[in-house]
């Protein structure tokens, strides 16, 4: 694309930091006026509209129109389905909340976020997972590291994991391509779950006779209602495993093509809401408010985020990244205050630039940098409340459910650099 010879001016990166910088600070300070998802939608228009008129004029208007049809679209349309057809799964039940249970529950998490999504691991399994440690006095670390496992770590091995391997997907990284990370899913899933287990061991000791009582009485065998969506689920990891160029070599022929893999989904969506009862959804929770949320941040960030890409793939090579361990790092340290997504869109776009020739090169860059990235996006996402979006979820639903969360600063000192930090250095070490 011509465009990508465009070098915007450092000042039209402005409304891509302000729109990161509004995503991390709203919620800390004005958390208020941020809950309503109007005022989400207002912001990102105006911090989108002197970029439109700047790429409009400037000769950038076609990268924007990609990054919203061929970026934003299939983006919403893939998480708002997994979101629809995961909110039709009500998991409920109550056994004994002992170690290896909870670390069952964990480890099944890890397991199943790589299918459906961090995001639909986490709504479904956080309530069953509150609801079996309900008797416990000791639960805050539980839910800690079901944010690094099951709405982070877990989610690495395809692109319905999480956003910003889909991301990569479309760029071209192959479907199976991903599962050249089980290395580093396996280790680190494995360290988080052993560190864990003995954590809970711990606290499963310090805990009161009388809780530990009254959890063995309380017990309610695991029940899922809603099983149709399974069906639903795996037509979408077939739709976007499959349908794809390397598959149908005629998609190829108009880019516009590739849509049908969204019509597709778009048809799962809509049966899963036409054949779950809604009393299912309402039991569940299910409301429209966390994908509309998604939805207008996201306008924001992709539309304000272009000159950001064309600044970086004009300039990557002035920059000084190079080493597979400086994108891993840089990546990681971004992906923690800000978004994943953008975060991995950022740096593979300063990998585009700095133009590395390598026998082994996945969606045009080297293979070790996109491992590098799309593992480090994926697990630093857990660093803060803030690095993935079912992170805040889960600490919603917790806080709703009398769990004392800590706060913002107490979750990175406390947890994300003592417990997290260590175990992703150690792959970086091993794999990177």
């Amino acid at each position: 694309m011509e465009t990508h010879h465009l070098s915007p001016p450092i000042i039209s990166l402005l409304p891509f930091i302000l729109m990161l910088l509004s995503i991390a600070i709203f919620p800390l300070f004005w958390d208020r006026i941020w809950e309503k998802n109007k005022n989400k939608l207002i912001i990102s228009i105006i911090l989108s509209l002197p970029v439109i008129v700047y790429l409009i004029t400037s000769g950038g208007e076609l990268k924007l129109y990609h990054t919203i049809v061929f970026d934003y679209i299939p983006f919403i349309i893939l998480l708002g389905a997994l979101f629809i057809i995961t909110g039709g799964i009500y998991l409920t039940g109550d056994i004994e909340a002992k170690p290896s249970v909870n670390t069952l529950f964990l480890g099944i998490g890890a397991v199943i976020a790589s299918i459906m999504g961090t995001t639909g691991a986490s709504m479904l399994l956080i309530r069953p997972i509150i609801q079996t440690n309900k008797e416990r006095t000791f639960k805050v670390h539980t839910i800690l590291f079901f944010i690094a496992v099951v709405a982070n770590c877990g989610g690495l091995l395809t692109p319905l994991g999480d956003p910003p391997l889909f991301m990569m997907y479309l760029r071209g990284a192959p479907f199976f391509w991903f599962f050249k990370l089980f290395p580093e899913w396996l280790i680190t899933n494995l360290l988080l779950l052993i560190i864990y287990f003995f954590v809970d061991s711990y606290f499963h000791k310090k805990e009161p006779k009388s809780s530990i009582m009254r959890d063995i009485t309380n017990l309610r065998p695991i029940k899922i209602q809603g099983k149709r969506n399974f069906i639903f689920l795996i037509g979408v990891v077939l739709a976007v495993a499959f349908i794809n160029e390397q598959y149908f070599g005629f998609i190829l022929l108009n880019e516009y093509y590739r849509f049908i893999r969204e019509l597709v989904i778009i048809l799962a969506a809509y049966l899963s809401l036409l054949f779950t009862p809604k009393l299912l959804r309402v039991s569940n929770s299910f409301t429209w408010h966390p994908i509309e949320e998604v939805a207008y941040l996201f306008l924001g960030i992709f539309i304000t985020m272009v000159p950001c890409l064309l600044y970086l793939e004009a300039n990557a090579k002035l920059i000084g990244l190079s080493s597979v361990q400086q994108f891993y790092y840089y990546t990681g340290m971004l992906s923690s205050f800000l978004d994943n997504t953008p975060t991995a869109v950022t740096f593979y776009s300063l990998a585009l630039g700095l133009g590395q020739q390598s026998a082994n090169l996945v969606a045009g860059i080297p293979e070790e940098i996109l491992k590098g990235i799309c593992t480090s996006a994926v697990f630093f996402g857990s660093m803060t409340y803030i690095g993935n979006g079912p992170n805040f979820m889960v600490k919603a639903v917790a806080e709703e459910n009398n769990i004392k969360m800590p706060d913002f600063f107490s979750y990175i000192y406390k947890f994300s650099l003592i417990v997290l930090l260590p175990v992703f250095v150690i792959v970086q070490l091993l794999f990177i």
